[in-house]
């Protein structure tokens, strides 16, 4: 599909070295479109910001006419949204493993807060034709949150880093509450280890 293309076309330019991009899709497509805010374009915050606000401008907003017959299609707007998203969340979770961790945190808490806007408000950033949602992004959660409580147990005090821990997981990726817990408690240290076992045993259970 186009939105997969676009998916692959995104993460090539991210690793792909810019000397064999061009033997790899330099016949299909303008590899300054494709390489525009790249690599090495603009710090990794900085792309994440100007992204977030064309989101919340509504850039990406992009309808079409539903019917039976398209309802399960996504508009070019919405495909190059997630595409987007998708590289910016690949290069947080990258930076993630080598620091430093503080404006990483900050990307990714961006990201998703893109994500609980079109839950809160599904017709603020982009159009679904059919049950509009975050999980119509396709986020890795498994690798996502992982990368975020990296960085949130470098520096977070204990109490916020069990707050956002739960947070995170009960917004985007409840079903695998256990696993994601595991995650979180791999990375704390001892006092924010004992937070996350001060969360509602609810909570813990999930």
């Amino acid at each position: 599909s186009r939105g997969n293309l676009l998916l692959i076309a995104e993460r090539a330019s991210e690793l792909v070295p810019r000397g064999k991009l061009g033997a790899l899709v330099g016949d299909l497509v303008r590899l300054e479109d494709l390489t525009e805010g790249g690599s090495g374009a603009a710090p990794l915050l900085d792309e994440v910001r100007k992204f977030y606000e064309a989101g919340l401008r509504g850039d990406y907003y992009d309808s079409f006419d539903v019917s039976s017959k398209n309802c399960m299609e996504k508009s070019e707007g919405t495909e190059e949204f997630i595409a987007e998203f998708d590289r910016l969340l690949g290069k947080c979770v990258r930076a993630a493993a080598k620091g430093p961790r503080a404006p990483v945190r900050e990307a990714l808490e961006l990201l998703f807060a893109l994500l609980r806007r079109i839950d809160e408000s599904p017709d603020d950033v982009v159009f679904f034709a059919d049950e509009a949602g975050s999980w119509q992004a396709g986020v890795d959660w498994r690798a996502a949150l992982p990368a975020y409580f990296q960085c949130l147990a470098d520096g977070a005090s204990a109490e916020d880093f069990a707050r956002q821990v739960d947070r995170a997981i009960s917004d985007f990726a409840d079903y695998e509450r256990p696993r994601h817990l595991a995650a979180a408690r791999r990375v704390a240290d001892a006092e924010q280890k004992a937070a996350l076992r001060r969360l509602p045993a609810r909570e813990r259970r999930r």
